[in-house]
């Protein structure tokens, strides 16, 4: 293969490192925007979006974050290393598509049923949505805390870390108020509704992911342009 051509390949496989920054970024603001034009405003969660009428550009991002992640092979597993790039990238992606399938438990009236509640029952549906959704937040955490500030100079290492515990938190009191908004007392369900709990604490994770990989992403690109000026 031609230096040239390899050259332009490998710039193009950092920008769709990027491009999967961009989306994670964009995400929670797509979901707020139409839900203010359709004039239902902020849902009560990201997932509850799947009930209305964004439920496209939902279950759109998700799929395209899934194939991102999947398609992302990263560095070679080390020794000593237990999983690989590829291994996390595959298993956050796959999660990605189980969030994006699965409908979760909503106050939202719902429609018609979907075919995984059709196939596994409305409670077993929901159920593995928030597996999914677990399974894909800590895939990510471990991107930041594990691949990425291991080999980070400590300016970005301080962002990666960052990132990573605002995922994992993010994910936790998502999971917390998920529980309340849905099986909580009257008063409980009413705070956690109209102050959109689940949707911020879910749109801060979201949004450290896509900081997170915004930031490799420039990481990689200054260095190898770096190494492509030298050379040439």
């Amino acid at each position: 293969m031609p230096e040239q051509t390899r050259d332009e390949l490998v710039l193009s496989y950092l920008r769709v490192r990027q491009a999967l920054g961009i989306l994670g970024m964009v995400f929670p603001v797509l979901l707020i925007a139409g839900g203010l034009i359709a004039q239902h405003g902020v849902a009560p969660s990201v997932s509850d979006y799947y009930h209305t009428t964004m439920r496209d550009i939902f279950v759109g991002c998700l799929f395209a974050i899934g194939v991102f992640l999947i398609s992302y092979k990263g560095y070679r597993r080390k020794a000593g290393e237990w999983l690989s790039d590829d291994l996390v990238g595959t298993i956050a992606g796959i999660a990605a598509f189980g969030v994006a399938i699965f409908p979760n438990e909503t106050v939202i009236p719902e429609k018609a049923a979907t075919l995984s509640q059709v196939l596994l029952g409305h409670k077993l549906a929901a159920f593995a949505h928030y597996a999914s959704a677990m399974l894909f937040l800590g895939a990510l955490a471990y991107f930041c805390l594990v691949k990425f500030a291991r080999t980070a100079k400590p300016q970005r290492k301080r962002v990666y870390l960052l990132c990573g515990w605002f995922i994992l938190l993010g994910g936790v009191l998502a999971t917390v108020a998920s529980y309340q908004k849905v099986y909580g007392s009257p008063r409980a369900q009413a705070f956690v509704i109209e102050n959109r709990v689940v949707f911020w604490v879910e749109a801060m994770g979201i949004w450290a992911f896509g900081l997170s990989w915004l930031t490799k992403g420039k990481a990689e690109f200054s260095r190898v342009r770096r190494l492509l000026g030298t050379r040439g």
